[in-house]
C-alpha cells in the first residue's frame, strides 16, 4: 500500500499532542482556545447562511 510521507508526518503530531493531554478532548479544545486568544492573527467570522426550506411530496406507489 501506498503511504504519503506529509500524512504520516501529521498523524505522528496529531498523536503526539492528544497524548500530552491523555487524549482529553475538552483539554485540547481549551489549550487550542489559549493559543487562539493569544495569537496575533485577525479571526474571520461568517454569517449563517440562509436556510431552504424543501418540501417533499410523497408519492403513493401502486404495485
Amino acid at each position: 500500500m501506498w503511504n504519503d510521507e506529509i500524512v504520516e508526518e501529521i498523524r505522528k503530531h496529531r498523536e503526539a499532542y492528544a497524548s500530552k493531554f491523555n487524549f482529553d478532548l475538552q483539554a485540547m479544545y481549551e489549550d487550542l482556545k489559549k493559543a487562539e486568544k493569544k495569537s496575533k492573527h485577525k479571526k474571520v467570522s461568517f454569517k449563517p447562511k440562509k436556510t431552504i426550506r424543501v418540501e417533499i411530496k410523497e408519492k403513493s406507489i401502486t404495485r
